[in-house]
């Protein structure tokens, strides 16, 4: 097989027209040749680090939309999955990835549970986390979200980094916000990246003290606009990601999204493509082809440098897509799950107290982090209730796993009117979680989602409308195409009912994320995410 038309040479910062020989899936030649095609030749795009549950399709169905994007491979944590079903969950993953020409590179769950302060599926300790550094489809020690833990010098979480090290493969970060001598201790731990960073500061610092940082932008949490002035220095040390992308928004685009937007700032287009192509390839040490002879094929066509249309994907020198249809396969699986709860009543989400102010999760549209605000209650017959009027919604996160009394606390900013909008997809601990206007829409929603043992959904007063989720809770056995209409569906359904968020149900599957501070709520309660305890709904 030959491809022919402009080639770009990352490595020596040159562009020219030549003829790429591919031959038993790898480059055999890459010549210097006059030819008439106009469109660009270059390495394929990776995801430096992904959840593809939160696609809310299997890898298999994200490969087939991945490839019409030029994206080749990924860096992906198997942590969603794996705080619902454990190590099986996380094989379900690297079997079913295996199916697919595409390249997944799947970590080993660092905390699961995320937390002791949540409810979870499963648990992978540093035993388990030994038995998967030995496998050679585990790549890495995935996001070390339990910062603390390395900085006060938990004993099993330093075991779980010591097994990485001894399997010599690198650990992953997770440290919004870690600044000063807590950073360097974290770094010294061994921790090589952050995809954390929501400031030009503090991914400086992190740069500066030896870590890559890892521009995310993704359904949620965007920090692009805020990190992307620091890749013209730092290109070396830099990678894209989008961490959690929803179908839609997979289906418009994925990594050649964000370098069309640095080229577009006036980024040099060989630096843009450093952080896009090369170097998740090189720190993770990927089986990835870098268009080198030798390599395995795994490169794109694209139209042009600007918009990074994709034209051709190739890997193993297989067409995986071309003339805008994915040549990745359909994989038939079987759906794994774990949900035990029963069917709740509209009292279980009674919250009595005569609490004059309140404790409310302040919600920032765009981002992972929350605020804390002190407002006023509303009490009817001793329960405290959602005020509409000043947008302090009720919110509530129930155990899936075995019954349990629902946790209850209240939420700004979400902005609905009526009805309630519910998940099963919530990090870290996949419980539902639901915010309503009153407690008999929120009970409503939440049985929705238990009678269909997972799935997202929104209900009205005369509707309700769901998105069922079958695999783990999390992800759907439909294709891109019908899952992705399902959720714009949904996604349209909860801003009729008032939201103003860009994406609710991605903001709201964040609001049980405890290591994101400040405030957020888990299965057991509201929970202080700088203090790293549980804190109290009542403030006065």
């Amino acid at each position: 097989m030959k491809l022919k038309g402009n080639i770009v040479d990352i490595h020596n910062r040159s562009i020219y027209q030549g003829e790429v020989t591919v031959e038993n899936g790898k480059i055999k030649s890459i010549e210097k040749k006059n030819c008439d095609e106009n469109h660009y030749i270059l390495p394929g795009f990776v995801d430096a680090h992904i959840h593809i549950e939160s696609s809310m399709l299997v890898p298999s169905e994200f490969a087939k939309i991945a490839v019409n994007h030029g994206t080749v491979s990924t860096v992906s944590d198997p942590h969603e999955i794996a705080n619902v079903l454990g190590v099986k969950g996380v094989e379900f993953m690297i079997e079913n990835g295996k199916q697919t020409p595409f390249k997944f590179n799947f970590g080993a769950p660092s905390c699961v549970p995320a937390t002791s302060f949540e409810s979870a599926g499963a648990v992978i300790d540093s035993d388990a986390i030994k038995t998967l550094m030995e496998n050679p489809d585990i790549k890495y020690l995935a996001e070390m979200m339990n910062y603390p833990g390395v900085i006060y010098d938990d004993a099993e979480v330093l075991k779980k980094i010591e097994w990485a090290k001894h399997y010599n493969k690198p650990v992953d970060g997770h440290a919004p916000g870690l600044r000063g001598e807590n950073l360097t201790k974290y770094i010294s731990a061994g921790i090589s990246t952050d995809h954390e960073c929501f400031s030009y500061d503090e991914g400086l610092e992190k740069l500066q003290k030896g870590m890559k940082v890892i521009i995310r932008e993704g359904s949620a949490a965007k920090n692009f606009e805020a990190l992307i002035g620091l890749l013209d220095e730092h290109y070396e040390n830099m990678m894209f990601c989008s961490d959690d992308k929803h179908p839609d928004d997979l289906l418009l685009g994925h990594i050649n999204q964000l370098c069309a937007r640095a080229v577009a700032k006036g980024v040099d287009v060989f630096k843009v493509l450093q952080a896009a192509c090369v170097n998740p390839v090189k720190h993770y040490n990927l089986d990835v082809g870098l268009l080198n002879v030798g390599d395995t094929a795994d490169c794109i066509v694209v139209e042009d440098l600007k918009d990074f249309k994709t034209l051709e994907t190739y890997i193993n020198g297989q067409l995986v897509f071309a003339n805008g249809v994915s040549h990745v396969k359909h994989i038939d699986f079987e759906n794994l799950n774990n949900f035990n709860t029963d069917k709740k009543d509209v009292s279980d989400f009674r919250f009595e107290s005569d609490a004059k102010k309140i404790r409310v999760i302040e919600c920032l549209d765009g981002e992972l982090v929350t605020n804390e605000s002190i407002v006023d209650s509303k009490i009817e017959n001793g329960n405290l209730v959602s005020n509409t009027e000043t947008d302090v919604l009720k919110m509530t996160v129930v155990n899936r796993y075995q019954n349990d009394k629902p946790a209850i606390a209240f939420i700004k900013n979400y902005g609905l009117k009526e009805g309630a909008i519910a998940s099963s997809v919530g990090h870290d601990s996949h419980n539902i979680i639901a915010i309503g206007v009153s407690d008999e829409a929120i009970c409503k929603a939440v049985n929705l989602l238990i009678e269909n043992e997972g799935g997202i959904c929104a209900v009205s007063d005369t509707e309700e409308k769901v998105v069922a989720l079958p695999v783990a809770g999390i992800m759907s056995d439909k294709n891109a195409e019908v899952i992705g209409k399902q959720y714009s569906e949904l996604d349209k359904m909860a801003k009729q009912l008032g939201s103003q968020l860009h994406a609710p149900y991605m903001s709201l599957s964040f609001m049980a994320l405890l290591v994101i501070p400040a405030l957020k709520l888990s299965d057991k309660g509201l929970f202080d995410g700088g203090k790293f305890e549980f804190t109290s709904v009542k403030a006065s």
